[in-house]
């Protein structure tokens, strides 16, 4: 289909059934608004295409980095499906774009919103796995995994952000930090979290996971990144 053409030259893919891609795309709220729509929504996608990311990714590391242990290679991972590092490639990739939103969930910027695009992009992989095969779900996960582990691993951002957040407050303000779920979205079988992590009664990073506890580490390394760019502004006094 012509209006894809730009989306498919991007993930280098040639659909040969458009309604698995027309389905990654559509939200669960563009469904309540035209439920009169045939196709489903992206969920059941969204399981699929997780499930091949992480064997891609799990196998990618496996081959690439042999003098890894078990748990360096688990970490590496982690950082490179959490729903940020997902919605990022959906950037690179431009899927926002060809999201079928509901009106309301578009107007609110749900174009931009890394539930909704970790998901789609999830759920395009999962249909580019149904319409293409495994290496072609192969192919676009290491274009995009190669450049991404190298600024991961240089920014050690895969590292315990809780651990070297909490030490930072500690030794700072004698706080432990403490974190609160703010939010939930998605299914059951793939549900996102929205926590945010406050010294005392001030939020310093909201995050974004699949679990309690990868939502937990992108607030932290939020916070971070905050605790960072004060020692830097203090520096220039």
């Amino acid at each position: 289909m012509d209006n894809f053409k730009k989306l498919e030259a991007n993930l280098g893919v040639r659909f040969q059934d458009y309604s698995l891609l027309t389905r990654a795309l559509t939200h669960r709220s563009y469904l309540n608004e035209n439920p009169h729509d045939a196709l489903e929504d992206n969920e059941r996608l969204e399981f699929l295409g997780d499930a091949v990311l992480d064997f891609v990714v799990g196998a990618y590391l496996y081959h690439h980095y042999p003098e890894m242990d078990e748990g360096s290679l688990t970490s590496l991972r982690a950082a490179l499906v959490r729903a940020e590092t997902l919605a990022t490639f959906a950037q690179q990739v431009e899927i926002g774009r060809y999201l079928r939103l509901g009106y309301g969930e578009d107007e609110n910027g749900g174009r931009e919103r890394i539930p909704i695009l970790c998901a789609a992009f999830e759920a395009v992989m999962g249909a580019i796995y149904l319409d293409q095969g495994l290496p072609k779900a192969i192919e676009l996960t290491e274009r995009l995994v190669t450049p991404a582990l190298q600024e991961i691993i240089a920014s050690a951002s895969h590292k315990d952000a809780k651990s070297e957040f909490q030490v930072w407050a500690q030794a700072q303000y004698n706080i432990t930090p403490h974190y609160r779920v703010t939010g939930t979205s998605g299914p059951d079988h793939a549900k996102t979290f929205t926590i945010q992590v406050f010294i005392a009664d001030e939020v310093w990073g909201e995050g974004y996971g699949r679990s309690k506890q990868s939502a937990a580490q992108a607030a932290a390394r939020l916070a971070l990144a905050k605790a960072e760019s004060m020692e830097d502004w203090r520096e220039t006094l």
